[in-house]
């Protein structure tokens, strides 16, 4: 069972969010007819990208330790609510980000998509950009 670990409470200072697509198939007949057949009526591989810009050595250490805890087991990482997923406070687009269903359940799990890059700027302070990818995965 994957279990769901919290990302650590460090305010991104950039943030770049693409929605998921609906999993389906075009087909393309000769004459240029098009079918779809749609696999199922919830979009998934949403990609949410966060910079951290001038961060302490520490808060990338607590990053790439995330990064860590959630891969060795292929675990799901969690935005907590009380520091608002990805530092966006408004409501509404926080819960795009999360693609909640009717009863308010969140449907995306994200996961690393790929090892954060750290950059150092100076002694002590560094920049990280994490990339993750939203699954819609069966429990």
């Amino acid at each position: 069972m994957t279990d769901i670990i919290d990302f650590p409470d460090i305010k991104p200072s950039s943030r770049s969010y693409t929605p998921g697509t609906y999993p389906q198939t075009e087909f393309v007949a000769q004459n240029g007819a098009k079918s779809v057949i749609r696999y199922g009526n919830k979009k998934t591989d949403a990609k949410l990208t966060l910079g951290f810009t001038n961060i302490t050595d520490s808060q990338a250490n607590e990053i790439l330790n995330t990064y860590d805890n959630v891969n060795s087991d292929y675990d799901y990482i969690h935005f907590p609510s009380d520091s608002s997923i990805a530092g966006v406070n408004n409501v509404a687009l926080r819960s795009r980000f999360q693609e909640r269903d009717t009863s308010g359940n969140t449907l995306l799990r994200y996961r690393f998509d790929g090892p954060p890059t750290v950059t150092s700027v100076r002694p002590g302070r560094s920049n990280v950009q994490c990339k993750f990818v939203a699954c819609l995965d069966g429990d």
